[in-house]
C-alpha cells in the first residue's frame, strides 16, 4: 500500500486560474493542468528567490519531493509555453494552514492541517489538543474552527 500523499503548505493563491495564448478561441485550446503547489513551488524559487531548502521548509515537504514538484510544474509551463496550450490552475493535493499541536492527553506534538474542524491526536485519538504555532494567525484560526480545546 502506497504512503498516503502529505499536504504540501502553499501561501498563495492566484486571482487568474486560466491563461490561454492569444487569437487561439479557447474552444480549440488543449489545456496543462498546474497543480497549486506546482505553481507555489515556481513562486517560491524563481520569483521569492529562496534556495531549495527553505522552499522545502516552508511547503512542508522533504527538498526531494519540492524537487520533483518544481520539475513538474516547470515542464507543464513549458510545455505550454512552446505547443501553444491553456494553462489551467486548480487541484492538488495542498492546504493553506498547517499548526503544530500538542496533545494535552498524551503529551505527543505533531502536525496537522486546521481546515478540519476538528484535529484529533494521531496516536491516542483524543480531540484535546492545543496549537503550538507563534503564528498569531495560526491561534485565531484555530480558535474560530474550534479545533483547540
Amino acid at each position: 500500500m502506497p504512503r498516503p500523499v502529505k499536504l504540501r503548505k502553499v501561501a498563495f493563491m492566484p486571482d487568474s486560474v486560466y491563461f490561454k495564448p492569444d487569437g487561439i478561441r479557447k474552444c480549440y485550446l488543449e489545456e496543462v493542468p498546474l497543480k497549486i503547489e506546482e505553481l507555489e513551488a515556481m513562486r517560491l524559487k524563481d520569483i521569492e528567490g529562496l534556495s531549495q531548502a527553505e522552499c522545502a521548509e516552508l511547503m512542508n515537504v522533504s527538498r526531494q519531493t519540492f524537487q520533483l514538484i518544481i520539475d513538474e510544474a516547470r515542464k507543464k509551463v513549458a510545455i505550454a509555453l512552446t505547443q501553444g496550450k491553456a494553462i489551467k490552475i486548480s487541484g492538488g493535493n495542498y492546504t493553506l494552514n498547517i499548526c503544530k499541536y500538542s496533545c494535552e492527553s498524551c503529551g505527543k506534538e505533531f502536525e496537522a492541517a486546521y481546515e478540519n474542524e476538528e484535529v484529533k491526536c494521531p496516536s491516542c485519538g483524543e480531540n484535546l489538543v492545543k496549537c503550538l504555532d507563534d503564528d498569531k494567525f495560526c491561534r485565531q484560526r484555530c480558535r474560530k474552527s474550534g479545533c483547540c480545546r
